[in-house]
Order: structure tokens, then C-alpha cells, then sequence
């Protein structure tokens, strides 16, 4: 199979919850319809950013299906299936691939501040997951699981590995592993990405990366900036990306996951913007601090629901 080529502005969802904690699966609708509706050119769920370490196993799969069949096919939707168990893994990205998943994101195997393995393992890790699914596979190159990924070795398993062929990169130097990656990798990197909030986004793209996981609170502004770098006006992209970059800052360093909803429940788009314990709720500061600074923008986010 030819892999597909996947590039633009991908958010990660957030999973909704109500005020008592339980999954509001008619919220999560909502906030794909939003997403959708604010320009995003995919989807991802299950990731970090949407609380996935809080989520049962059956809650996961009520998520993911719920999702998928809500989509259906008007973007692409990326499963984030990351487990230490190589078979577990497997078996998450297999069934996320039979429920319509377009991809699946997955880091390398860890747990807690010390359980790691070494390249070996991880390469066997990933051969195996990919042994299990015909869709390709993105490496999640995060701090969180404080594995280090060469791009070296990136590069490697781009090449011999049938369905690695994403790579989202939210270390420090982010783009000079970029660079590397996409020296290295030649064209099994098919899809370089951004990620980490679109913090070092234009940075990232001059070394070469067509993809931006970001939050999902205003796909509308990082589209307007991957839009024009795409376009080949790079002065626009980066006088939009001034623009947006006090927003993109604030979620990045103030409010992490819980901006998004805080935004999407100030435009109505969901009800609730509960984080489950023990994440604690956004302080009233900061919301205030957080809603000032996206007025001045005015995304979709804030009119979306009213």
C-alpha cells in the first residue's frame, strides 16, 4: 500500500467530561463539529491533551468510536493508541484501524520516571505494532516519555519499519531534529511535524515539517498561518504567527490542556470544562488572563455556540 499523505493543521481534541467527571459524549460531538468547522484538515484524539492517562479502557473505546462514527470521512482523524505493552498497543492501533482511524500516534514505550528499554526493544516495539495495522503510524517524540529518539535512528526505522512514517517532534531543537530527520529519512519521512502547541511552529517549517499538531481551541488561527506558509508568503505566515503567538504562549506555558476548553465553554461549545481529578481546575486568573488575550484574536471558538 501507498501511504497517505496527511499535511495541514491536525489539533488534538480535547476528551469532554461533565461537572460530575463522566465522559459527555454529546460534548465531544460538539466539540469535533467545532473543530471541524474552524478549519481543521484532521483530528486527533486520545492524545495527552485530551486527558487520555484519566480514561479507562472502555472509556477510551467509547471515545474512539464515538469520534470515528461522528466524523465519518470529513477529516481524517488520528488515534492516539500509546501503551508500554507492545501487544497492547498493537491491539488499541489494530481496532482504532477497524473503527476508521486514518492513523495512529503512538510514543515509545515507558512508565513512570524509570521503566525504559533500549533502542532494540523499541524498534521490535514499533515493528510490532506495525506488523498488526495497514495505516501508518506517527512517532511521538515528547519529553513526557523521556525516552531519547535519535534522528538517527528515527531514520532508521522511517526505513525499514513498513508503516513508520510520521514523526511529531516536541523535543528541545525541535527543528534541527527536523532537519536531521528529514536528511536522513529521505522519503520514508513522509509526514515531519510540529507539535507542542505550535510554540515553535514557523521555526519548524523552515526545517522542513508539512504537519501542526496543536491544541484545539482556535484551528481557524493556525490555519490562517500554515495557510499562507503553504502558499509560499512567508512574511504573512510570520506576521500572523505575531499575531496569534500571545494566545498560542498562553496555552503553551499558562494554561496547558486546560485552555481549550475553557475557551470552547466561553463560546458555547461545550458545557463543562471539567478536568478530571487529580488535574487541578484552571485558576480564575488565569481564565481571565487566558479569554483576554483571545478577545483581542476573536477565534471562532468564542462565537461558535452562541
Amino acid at each position: 500500500m501507498s501511504t497517505p499523505i496527511y499535511r495541514g493543521v491536525f489539533p488534538v481534541a480535547p476528551t469532554i467530561f461533565d461537572q460530575n467527571g463522566n465522559l459527555d459524549l454529546e460534548g465531544q460531538k460538539r466539540a469535533i463539529d467545532f473543530m471541524i468547522d474552524a478549519g481543521s484538515n484532521g483530528i486527533c484524539i486520545l492524545a495527552n491533551f485530551s486527558e487520555q492517562f484519566v480514561l479507562s479502557d472502555e472509556e477510551r473505546t467509547q471515545v474512539q468510536n464515538t469520534v470515528l462514527e461522528h466524523v465519518a470521512g470529513r477529516i481524517p482523524v488520528i488515534v492516539t493508541t500509546t501503551h508500554y505493552g507492545s501487544q497492547i498497543c498493537a491491539e488499541r492501533s489494530r481496532a482504532a484501524q477497524d473503527a476508521g482511524a486514518a492513523m495512529v500516534m503512538v510514543m515509545p514505550p515507558y512508565h513512570g520516571a524509570t521503566f525504559r528499554v533500549s533502542e532494540k526493544q523499541i524498534y521490535e516495539f514499533y515493528d510490532r505494532v506495525s506488523a498488526a495495522i495497514d495505516i501508518p503510524i506517527m512517532i511521538q517524540d515528547a519529553p513526557v516519555a523521556g525516552t531519547p529518539l535519535s534522528a538517527p535512528f528515527l531514520a532508521k526505522m522511517a526505513k525499514e519499519i513498513e508503516n513508520v512514517s510520521y514523526f511529531k517532534i516536541e523535543t528541545a531543537g525541535a527543528a534541527s531534529k527536523l532537519r536531521d530527520l528529514i536528511e536522513l529519512g529521505g522519503d520514508a519521512v513522509v509526514g515531519p511535524w510540529d507539535g507542542e502547541e505550535a510554540i515553535t511552529l514557523i521555526p519548524d517549517f523552515d526545517a522542513g515539517a508539512t504537519g501542526a499538531m496543536t491544541g484545539g481551541g482556535y484551528p481557524d488561527g493556525i490555519r490562517k498561518i500554515v495557510d499562507a506558509y503553504f502558499a509560499g508568503d512567508t512574511e504573512k505566515a510570520a506576521e500572523l504567527y505575531m499575531n496569534w503567538l500571545p494566545l498560542i504562549n498562553y496555552e503553551n506555558r499558562q494554561c496547558g490542556l486546560a485552555a481549550c476548553k475553557a475557551l470552547m465553554v466561553e463560546g458555547g461549545v461545550i458545557k463543562s470544562d471539567m478536568l478530571r481529578h487529580p488535574q487541578p481546575a484552571m485558576h480564575p486568573k488565569v481564565r481571565e488572563g487566558l479569554l483576554r488575550v483571545a478577545r483581542r484574536l476573536n477565534p471562532l471558538v468564542l462565537t461558535w455556540g452562541k
